[in-house]
């Protein structure tokens, strides 16, 4: 069976079973093509609960397919690959978090969404990398923990600097590996070209970029700056999708190293798979679960509003 023989089959069962695919920018582009909807983690959660099929496949990470479960408990969510995480999420443990907590007792905890729903039990608050310094800047509190990415603690903490914000060491392994000297490199190589960074690299990184700010921000911005040329400071896959977008722009990875291997794990087979009942993992919660990690949640949403 070929590439588009088995997206015309998934194209079919999807529409005879009513069963929505959900998939993360960072997927591959036949995985994009064969989806429902595509986007950043958290926005693909809020479609999914506004969207009238009862069942739901993601294509990403588990801590996404938790997310929408959350956002849509009485429906099915599936994992396509149930083998896909994410380190960062995953770090740290309750205890980890609860010595934290004790350790700073009048902090707000504010969790990142690329955290466990375990964790996010334990958060005050939530946030997106594109949310994180408004709601950081709105909530009542002057001093806040940050968990879990240490690199957009810090971002966070450079633009709202009337508050002491608290970070662990912890973040995304691919976006934390992006050197300074790897940075300069293509701006060198590059000169014209705009640096668009995620705010989960390292400072130094972040500080050279023409523009910071999530996977969709950044394709945001590439869609509509006047600007010709751009270096994409993120998981790979993004500059590959932009250059489909938009031909008429050239887009210039970093490096060859920032590939998501989780987010990578995920093929059309394992879509495939999902839909017939033969592969994915039903993602399950208890309702105390559900109730306690949907309170930051609800509360970031508040506060956005």
């Amino acid at each position: 069976m070929t590439v588009s023989d088995l997206q015309k089959k998934i194209m079919e069962l999807k529409a005879e079973k009513q069963i929505t695919v959900l998939a993360h920018s960072y997927q591959s582009a036949p995985i994009l093509e064969i989806a429902n909807y595509t986007g950043d983690s958290f926005r693909l959660s809020q479609v999914a609960a506004e969207d009238k099929n009862k069942t739901c496949i993601v294509c990403g990470v588990h801590f996404m397919a938790e997310t929408v479960k959350l956002l849509s408990p009485e429906k099915e969510v599936i994992l396509a690959h149930p083998g896909a995480g994410c380190p960062m999420a995953e770090q740290f443990t309750v205890e980890d978090i609860l010595k934290l907590k004790r350790v700073y007792p009048n902090h707000t905890v504010v969790a990142y969404v690329n955290t466990t729903a375990e964790l996010k039990t334990l958060a005050d608050v939530c946030v997106t990398s594109s949310s994180a310094v408004k709601i950081c800047e709105a909530i009542p509190s002057d001093k806040i923990l940050f968990i879990p990415d240490c690199n957009l603690g810090a971002y966070t903490a450079k633009m709202v600097p009337e508050k002491e914000i608290v970070t662990v060491k912890g973040g995304c392994p691919v976006h934390a590996a992006i050197t300074l000297d790897e940075a300069l490199k293509a701006k060198k190589e590059h000169p014209g070209a705009k640096l668009l960074v995620h705010p989960e690299c390292i400072p130094s990184v972040t500080a050279l970029a023409d523009f910071a700010g999530s996977t969709a921000a950044i394709m945001n911005y590439a869609r509509n700056s006047d600007s010709k040329e751009f270096i994409i400071c993120t998981e790979n896959s993004i500059a590959e999708h932009l250059q489909y977008e938009l031909p008429d722009k050239d887009f210039y990875i970093l490096s060859s190293r920032l590939i998501c291997p989780d987010m990578k794990a995920t093929t059309l087979m394992d879509v495939y798979n999902a839909l017939i009942g033969k592969g994915g993992v039903r993602i399950e919660m208890s309702e105390d679960t559900i109730k306690s990690a949907s309170v930051c949640i609800n509360r970031m949403l508040e506060i956005g509003q």
